[in-house]
């Protein structure tokens, strides 16, 4: 036994050591990104989110409390099942601290409901739904780049205002689509418009003739696009075709995105307005970072690419604030620290988890005020945050104290 008795305290002084080595604590911290890979909504979330949440895990340094950061993505197809599924395989079985974005309302809706149910944090900039801080929010859910509020408001109420106001909807069928149909219904009507009609549009249809028939029918002076991505660029191509803008109806597409703007062509996307809560054009902090995202991506970024990195870098700097991922800590210091960088100057987390910063009217520029490629935008009004954003005293979240 005593021969023994060195061997044993070898061993046991080895696994000690490696217990306590700096590799044993040093898992990595992963962080996940559910998103629209191959379908309508790729080209303005996708692997653009992926390289914009990956930016900002590098320019933090890589690690946070020791840990290195690792970024995961799936491809969710939109089907609110898997994205469910998705999100409960990571949090269960594979070690995802965090959901920091997950593309459309349906699938946002489907992951925030795991992540209430395993208390994890998930922010999101791609969905527009407004439930997610209305009846749906979470003390860790937060909602960061925009909302259907949002873009109703910007664009409803500026083109009411401007003498357009009899509208017609042409409306994505779904989660997204119906709730921003309903918040800028409601901004027409209250700034003394009318809806003559509407009709819903399955996700990823490539003919819009039918509905574009019907929208002329209606003699409607907008039509109001309430739908993203392919189905937006692909409604906007017919429309033209059908000879709409021309003969006197106004296009209002009530979610475009720079990369929607540039398939189009200025020639096509001109005099459309716009609500957006990020140009890359618009100063200098922006024109950096943005010519950043070019050289890897060889596009602009979308207003979700740039809320994905501000809002992965606001995660980690509260995460290295609390010493510690759980979301209680993490959460806090999230909603106790202001947002300044080059997406949101004194952007704040809300109780409900709405993040409030200005947002932004654009119109399309016309092909002969464009001095260079992806210059497409200029600025028609700011929107101040607290106006922006539905305000608390209307919202139905249970965390807000009335």
């Amino acid at each position: 036994m005593r021969a023994r008795f060195p061997l044993f305290a070898a061993v046991f002084a080895t696994v000690l050591a490696f217990c306590q080595a700096p590799a044993f604590a040093q898992a990595p911290l992963k962080l996940g990104l559910l998103l629209d890979m191959s379908g309508p909504y790729a080209d303005i979330t996708g692997q653009g989110s992926v390289t914009a949440a990956r930016m900002a895990a590098e320019d933090f340094g890589g690690k946070v409390l020791g840990r290195p950061i690792e970024i995961v993505f799936a491809d969710h197809q939109n089907k609110a099942d898997l994205a469910g599924s998705i999100a409960r395989q990571w949090f269960d079985d594979q070690g995802v601290e965090a959901i920091l974005d997950v593309a459309a309302s349906a699938t946002a809706l489907a992951a925030n409901q795991v992540a209430k149910q395993r208390g994890k944090i998930i922010v999101m900039s791609g969905p527009g739904v407004t439930r997610l801080t209305n009846e749906d929010c979470g003390p860790f859910t937060v909602h960061y780049a925009y909302d259907n509020y949002a873009l109703a408001k910007g664009t409803g109420v500026a083109t009411v205002k401007a003498g357009f106001d009899s509208w017609f909807f042409i409306t994505a069928d779904y989660a997204f689509g119906q709730d921003l149909e309903k918040n800028t219904s409601a901004f027409i009507d209250k700034n003394g418009g009318k809806v003559l009609g509407s009709v819903r549009v399955p996700l990823n249809t490539p003919d819009f003739s039918s509905f574009l028939l019907q929208a002329q029918a209606s003699k409607a002076k907008v039509i109001g696009l309430a739908n993203a991505g392919a189905d937006t660029i692909n409604t906007i191509k017919q429309a033209a075709e059908f000879g709409i803008g021309k003969s006197g109806q106004k296009l209002a597409a009530l979610l475009v995105f720079i990369t929607d703007v540039n398939s189009l062509g200025l020639e096509a996307a001109q005099g459309l307005l716009l609500t957006s809560a990020f140009y890359w054009d618009m100063n200098d902090e922006t024109r950096v970072w943005s010519r950043r995202f070019f050289e890897k991506m060889h596009k602009m970024p979308t207003m979700d690419h740039a809320g994905v990195y501000s809002s992965t870098m606001h995660y980690l700097k509260a995460v290295a604030a609390a010493g510690t991922v759980d979301a209680g800590p993490v959460m806090k210091a999230m909603k106790e620290t202001p947002i300044h960088d080059f997406f949101a100057h004194d952007g704040r987390i809300r109780e409900d988890g709405r993040m409030v910063h200005d947002m932004y009217l654009f119109e399309v520029k016309k092909p002969s005020e464009s001095k260079e490629p992806w210059d497409d935008y200029k600025l028609v009004a700011t929107i101040p945050a607290d106006e922006a954003f539905q305000p608390l005293s209307q919202s139905t979240c249970p965390l807000v104290k009335k």
